[in-house]
């Protein structure tokens, strides 16, 4: 339904990614489904066709990878609607954690992968509760939280909730990947 009512949106983006630069309107990339399955996440292109689509997330509005409507499409998260395709497809939900990448599962501990019991979603609980200024490690534990307390009522809050934090426009820019981003950065500079 969702799909129906936003279709004369998706066609005007689709159109504007089109023509703000060479590549493709959709960008696809294997991320960890339920139980880990791979599967193709979808995503209206936001940055350039010829950088590395494995890089490092945008720091700032101002990172040169971007595209010009892909900075406004990344901040107000229009870039995500895609995914309802996903959802059609049965291989996400509206709410749920994120879909990480397939090899960052070994990064995590036991706890952690409990995450992937469930259908990754547009949105989740780690989204509403400071999005980018979470380290990776604070939107795991909110992920394993969701697993633990999911529920119906639950989720149409975290989509409520959702939709006032795109009207407020909050940033999505990560100030901080990891807890230990710091001390690594530190360590290396130090070996050279």
């Amino acid at each position: 339904m969702l799909l129906l009512v936003l279709s004369p949106l998706l066609v005007i983006i689709a159109a504007l990614t089109k023509l703000s630069g060479r590549g493709p309107v959709i960008f696809r990339q294997e991320r960890a489904g339920q139980y880990g399955r791979p599967f193709t996440l979808y995503k209206f292109r936001t940055m350039r066709a010829d950088v590395d689509p494995f890089g490092a997330s945008p720091k700032s509005r101002c990172d040169p990878r971007l595209t010009r409507f892909g900075r406004i499409l990344r901040e107000s998260s229009l870039d995500e609607l895609p995914q309802l395709f996903n959802v059609l497809q049965g291989r996400m939900s509206l709410v749920g954690p994120r879909p990480l990448y397939v090899a960052q599962i070994a990064e995590w501990d036991d706890n952690q992968k409990r995450r992937l019991n469930v259908k990754p979603g547009l949105t989740g609980l780690a989204q509403i509760n400071g999005r980018a200024t979470l380290t990776r490690e604070q939107k795991l534990d909110l992920d394993v939280q969701y697993v633990d307390n999911r529920g119906f009522c639950r989720d149409v809050r975290i989509l409520l909730a959702t939709f006032g934090l795109i009207l407020r426009r909050r940033s999505v820019y990560e100030d901080k990947y990891s807890e230990n981003e710091y001390t690594r950065g530190q360590s290396k500079t130090a070996e050279q």
